[in-house]
């Protein structure tokens, strides 16, 4: 009850990682420190990028990076999401950095069932890095093994500190980050600005420059992902998580800029994969990760 209390803020009923790995140990948890005698293989074939922190900082070190920013991900990456991060690299070299670089550290532990699993977001992330939408040149593709605890700031901490140890020294921080629906009430159970305020007094966090979100939505005048221009608000449409889900599970195209085609196709096709088989008239339900 106490690391519940401690780490969500709340010891409500239904919380997501609670349930999986919590509730059920009964009265057991084990802490203390850790030797890793060998790298731990899933045989998923994933494995070559369950790269290490002492691995990430060895790759940017090879590469030349001055400058190393990240951005937490659980979901695929439409275009609103790269342009974030190539927005970012653009304001680095422009501080006078000569090779900042990404590493695009998708999260690889448990995830809620109606996210995407991990298997299908590398595909489409690689999907992303082969039609140019990120460039290869200056990403880093690494699984960030850490589960999901949809913990709000105490999480935000986490995903910030990780990356540190992986030679990230700026941060891209989102609105919302690690946030989730109470489990029991209508309404968020964390302030969407948790993040940046929570971040910005962590201790632990100085050497890490935060990047405040800037926010993007598709503008329909443009036809293409941007950043939101208040002034002429009534040209964005906001596509939430909710809303790509379900087009790629109706298979209807989201507008054109948002995401691209190859990255969509294969969201597409993990939908699909959940379609009943002939013979069946039971939907395969998607499971967590």
């Amino acid at each position: 009850e106490e690391r519940i209390a401690r780490t969500w803020g709340t010891t409500a009923p239904g919380l997501p990682y609670v349930e999986e790995a919590i509730t059920n140990a009964g009265d057991w948890l084990i802490g203390g420190d850790l030797e890793v005698i060998e790298p731990i293989e899933y045989n998923d074939g994933l494995d070559q990028y369950r790269l290490s922190p002492a691995q990430l900082r060895e790759e940017f070190a090879r590469r030349n990076a001055d400058a190393v920013f990240a951005f937490q991900l659980r979901n695929p990456v439409h275009n609103g999401h790269a342009l974030l991060m190539t927005d970012t690299r653009k304001r680095l070299l422009e501080m006078g950095y000569k090779n900042p670089v990404l590493p695009l550290h998708p999260l690889g532990g448990f995830t809620k069932a109606d996210d995407v699993p991990l298997s299908w977001r590398m595909k489409q992330h690689e999907k992303v890095l082969e039609e140019g939408v990120l460039n290869p040149e200056s990403t880093v593709v690494a699984i960030f093994p850490s589960p999901m605890h949809y913990a709000g700031p105490t999480e935000a901490q986490w995903h910030a500190k990780a990356r540190i140890n992986a030679g990230a020294n700026f941060y891209i921080v989102g609105r919302d980050p690690a946030g989730m629906s109470h489990p029991t009430e209508k309404r968020d159970l964390y302030d969407a600005d948790h993040g940046k305020k929570v971040l910005s007094m962590a201790p632990g966090l100085e050497r890490l420059n935060i990047l405040p979100f800037k926010v993007a939505a598709y503008d329909t005048k443009q036809k293409k992902m941007d950043f939101f221009d208040p002034s002429r608000k009534d040209d964005f449409l906001f596509i939430s998580g909710t809303k790509m889900r379900t087009l790629a599970k109706n298979r209807e195209s989201p507008p054109d800029g948002f995401m691209c085609p190859g990255g969509w196709k294969v969201l597409v096709e993990y939908y699909d994969s959940l379609v009943p088989s002939e013979g069946s008239s039971k939907l395969r339900e998607p499971i967590a990760a």
